[in-house]
């Protein structure tokens, strides 16, 4: 199976990370002009699931260094496993609230409130199962990141006051997302060994990250049976979605957006776990989260999502993105620091 060993490599695999991570709701945006968010889910959802198994196939399974993913599921354990899984659930119920509050507030809100906030969180839970980088200059960066998600509400609060109420609910949407979302990452990274010492005896029953990737999809999937389900049933916003509309109203094409969104996402997460030994999983998650810097990019300029605030927002926006810039380059540095 293809490893990554070199640091240089895995902060590139980092930024692809990022940029997927922040591209990804794209799609989401494309299709919510002709279905509903929960109908593009399952879409998403199936993307994410075969996106990991073709890299289990192929880069898990090729070559000869280690087990491949076919042998590595004869000698799973059922607890690794598990964590695995319970990684994808609890992704798949902040995920849930992202894409609400996407399709309430926007990408340019959504993102710096929920996945900045998941950032704070998921670096400091995730350092404390992998230590790994100066922790000074880490947490320096995740600070940074903070303010930057400061500034961002401050620039929401610019926007005109229509649909108060609905804005509000989208910016909550958004925090809860953050909460949860900064908790998964961890139980994800504890399913696998140090890849140094993954044939060690000790380590049996752990995961390779390919292994690792395809469980937490399948959590993610199966779970929306029941997440997405209840979200259908009682929307955030609007009238109860019909289970048929997504064979009666989904085209080809609508189905194929949603399949490529949940893939994009996958190859960032992809991303993210292999680069996660060689750069540290705290590092790895925090840089990949730049997706806020992302995401808020595509709101700001392609989807105009402020275009109706008042004068001096885009001071505000400039400073929010300048933060996550300095903070996204102390989590770089504090690997070898």
């Amino acid at each position: 199976m293809f490893l990554v060993e070199s640091y240089s490599v895995a902060v590139l695999m980092c930024i692809v990370t990022m940029i997927c991570w922040g591209s990804w709701a794209n799609t989401q945006k494309l299709a919510s002009k002709e279905w509903r968010f929960q109908l593009f889910y399952w879409d998403y959802c199936l993307g994410v699931l075969l996106l990991t198994l073709v890299f289990a196939f192929t880069f898990g399974s090729l070559g000869t260094h280690e087990r491949g993913f076919l042998a590595d599921l004869r000698q799973a354990h059922g607890k690794y496993i598990g964590l695995a899984m319970l990684g994808g659930v609890i992704f798949n119920v902040a995920n849930i609230l992202l894409v609400a509050a996407i399709d309430i507030a926007g990408m340019a809100v959504a993102f710096p409130v929920g996945i900045g906030l998941a950032l704070v969180i998921g670096v400091i839970t995730t350092y404390r199962v992998d230590p790994s980088g100066n922790p000074v200059l880490l947490f320096a960066g995740v600070a940074c990141v903070a303010a930057a998600i400061v500034l961002d509400a401050l620039a929401y609060r610019r926007l005109p006051s229509t649909g108060q109420t609905t804005t509000v609910k989208g910016i909550v949407l958004s925090i809860l997302c953050g909460v949860l979302m900064g908790q998964f990452f961890p139980f994800v990274a504890a399913s696998m060994p140090p890849m140094a010492d993954i044939a060690t005896p000790e380590m049996v029953g752990r995961l390779t990250p390919y292994t690792a990737l395809v469980f937490f999809a399948l959590g993610l999937f199966l779970s929306s049976f029941i997440v997405n389900t209840l979200v259908m049933l009682k929307p955030f916003v609007g009238e109860p979605v019909p289970f048929g509309d997504y064979f009666t109203k989904g085209s080809p094409r609508l189905h194929a957006v949603g399949i490529l969104g949940g893939a994009i996402w996958g190859v960032g997460m992809s991303f993210a776990i292999l680069a996660g030994d060689a750069a540290g999983y705290a590092i790895s998650y925090g840089l990949g989260q730049g997706a806020t810097m992302v995401a808020a990019l595509w709101g700001v300029f392609i989807w105009k999502e402020f275009a109706a605030a008042r004068p001096g927002t885009n001071r505000l926006l400039a400073l929010m993105f300048a933060l996550f810039v300095i903070g996204l380059g102390l989590i770089i540095y504090a690997k070898n620091a």
